[in-house]
């Protein structure tokens, strides 16, 4: 089981720990781990499983008095009960908070609702949770679970082409445990068609209630074929008005599903003003590389970038796009240092004006003396107008970057 990134835990017994993410992102595979870890003292349920669809609320108690049964020993001793799948249960939140509170007793939950995120679940636990997004494997932790033994050869040395070689397949492939660990490319693409199918139906279709179909499908094809890329919802109503059936309150509703699914995020344009911040469209990034359908060669570069906002999102407090004259796709807030990215598959002479001006610009206006722009293969550094830019390969800074 690979070690996760991120995944750090309260030093208080009281709190409820809740694993929370998009599906098949290694919520369970965590909730075993921790089960093998204090197997003596656990108890695991899963609430996907047929058997328990009749569980209410008040068998809980009944399934801690069976357990501590079976396990006189730890009546007046530190338990650890692990909950998969929670939010199939309403109500669940009563018990896990009081058993915490006073029953010696660590709880860990996991779900995929947008139920259990930490918006909705902090009021319903009274300040008792512990929330932590499970997303699927990063780049370094791809390659951990391809490539254990990760050294300096493999960032400089001979090896420095299996590094490359690795991150095309990330690219193309994304970071779902399963998809990883896949042999075939035949069982690789198998996967990710289910996937797609079931975050359609049981992630949206099922979940929100949602009967207009051909939007849904529409708004998919859109959301998926345009990342890294402003997308805006009053165009997309203007362009397919006359061929679906649907109005704008529908658009934005099923739109915000998306969001609270966690398959996208949006991005919005740096500015201090609220109002132009949402006047202005958002861009928008797929939570893994493998749900992105991808039309052409040119789409790397989308790719690319793509991957760039998954890792700056796991530090950074806030991260914005910066767009004046030109554009700089990242502005990020990390414990209150800010920092400018551009993304650029590879730096031409056709593009380096374009691209340097977009980070020279949002330097200067946001008093930085430098920015960093992140290719797939390039290393080099320029001054221009007194800003200094660091052109860095991506998979050496995906690599280096501490979390």
């Amino acid at each position: 089981i690979i070690k996760r990134e991120g995944f750090r835990l309260p030093g208080a017994v009281e709190k409820v720990m809740v694993l929370y993410g998009v599906r098949r992102s290694g919520k369970t595979f965590i909730l075993y781990d921790l089960f093998r870890n204090f197997r003596e003292e656990s108890l695991y349920i899963d609430f996907e499983d047929e058997r328990l669809a009749d569980f209410r609320l008040e068998d809980f108690e009944t399934l801690r008095e069976a357990f501590l049964e079976l396990n006189p020993r730890l009546v007046d001793k530190n338990k650890v009960f692990l909950f998969d799948e929670i939010q199939n249960i309403a109500g669940w939140e009563k018990f896990c908070r009081r058993v915490a509170e006073r029953e010696k007793t660590r709880v860990y939950v996991s779900g995929s609702s947008s139920k259990i995120m930490p918006e909705e679940i902090h009021t319903s636990l009274r300040g008792r949770a512990w929330s932590i997004e499970i997303t699927p494997f990063s780049f370094r932790e791809y390659l951990n679970a391809l490539e254990p033994a990760v050294d300096n050869e493999l960032l400089y040395g001979r090896k420095k082409a299996l590094l490359k070689k690795y991150f095309s397949d990330y690219s193309r492939w994304g970071g779902f445990p399963e998809i990883v660990f896949s042999k075939s490319e035949f069982d690789k693409s198998k996967i990710i068609k289910e996937y797609l199918g079931s975050i359609f139906f049981k992630d949206l279709v099922e979940r929100y209630k949602i009967n207009n179909i051909a939007l849904l499908e529409s708004m998919t094809e859109c959301l998926f074929a345009f990342f890294s890329q402003k997308f805006s919802l009053n165009s997309f109503y203007r362009q397919h008005k006359d061929k679906i059936p649907f109005s704008k309150d529908s658009l934005f509703s099923y739109y915000k599903y998306f969001l609270q699914s966690m398959l996208i995020f949006e991005v919005r344009k740096f500015s201090e003003s609220p109002y132009k911040r949402l006047r202005n469209p958002a861009k928008i990034y797929l939570i893994d590389p493998a749900l992105a359908r991808k039309m052409s060669s040119q789409d790397s570069g989308r790719v690319l970038e793509n991957i760039i906002f998954l890792e700056l999102k796991k530090s950074a407090d806030k991260i914005s796009y910066f767009e004046e004259d030109n554009e700089c796709d990242f502005v990020v807030n990390e414990r209150g240092k800010i920092l400018a990215y551009q993304a650029c598959y590879e730096l031409t002479s056709q593009n380096e004006e374009r691209e340097l001006g977009g980070l020279i610009a949002c330097c200067k206006q946001l008093k930085l003396k430098g920015g960093i722009i992140l290719t797939l293969d390039q290393s080099d550094e320029f001054i221009r107008d007194g800003i200094k830019i660091h052109a860095l390969p991506v998979w050496k800074w995906l690599m280096t970057k501490k979390v």
